[in-house]
């Protein structure tokens, strides 16, 4: 059931991309491990070479230590695809719609169109995300002006109750002709 619930939080089209980004996962913690075996002053050379790939892609920080490495989760990889990314920068409803987006050709990063949904961003990546100029989704997507929900569904809300306050009145209008007459 796990499986399942981090397939639909991270919006992934198959579990055969959850296993790929488990496996990476681990070779990630096997270099960790094998790095803590070794003698202090071949890890001293090796091990800046690890964190320095992991913070370019945004794993740990700066300062961090073999143990963060070894500390890990799989939602931590899941949450640097370009596909959770966008999602959250770009205010797609979905992770589904999100994917749509960059298989469609919609997504660039830079310059580049970028259709991979699994792609792993960069840390200096991360800022350069936007849509195609010609794509659909500009006029679609906006930031959310409140966290209740979107603009369209607060004025329907309002919508629906101005009209029984205005049923109410006509109702009251028509008794008193009735009893008037």
């Amino acid at each position: 059931m796990d499986e399942l619930k981090t397939l639909g939080t991270f919006g992934l089209k198959t579990k055969q991309e959850l296993w790929k980004t488990q496996t990476e996962l681990s070779r990630v913690r096997l270099q960790a491990r094998s790095l803590l075996a070794l003698r202090q002053e071949e890890r001293k050379r090796k091990e800046p070479i690890l964190m320095q790939s992991l913070t370019k892609i945004g794993l740990v920080d700066e300062g961090s230590t073999l143990d963060d490495v070894l500390n890990l989760q799989i939602n931590d990889l899941l949450s640097r695809r370009l596909q959770t990314i966008t999602q959250r920068k770009l205010f797609f409803k979905t992770p589904y719609q999100a994917r749509q987006a960059i298989v469609h050709g919609h997504i660039m990063i830079g310059d580049n169109v970028v259709t991979i949904p699994s792609y792993i961003v960069k840390t200096a990546e991360e800022n350069k995300i936007h849509l195609t100029p010609e794509s659909h989704f500009n006029e679609m997507l906006s930031k959310p002006e409140s966290d209740l929900g979107s603009p369209e569904t607060e004025n329907l809300e309002i919508q629906t109750n101005e009209q029984p306050e205005n049923e109410e009145q006509a109702v009251k209008q028509d008794t008193t002709k009735e009893s008037t007459e």
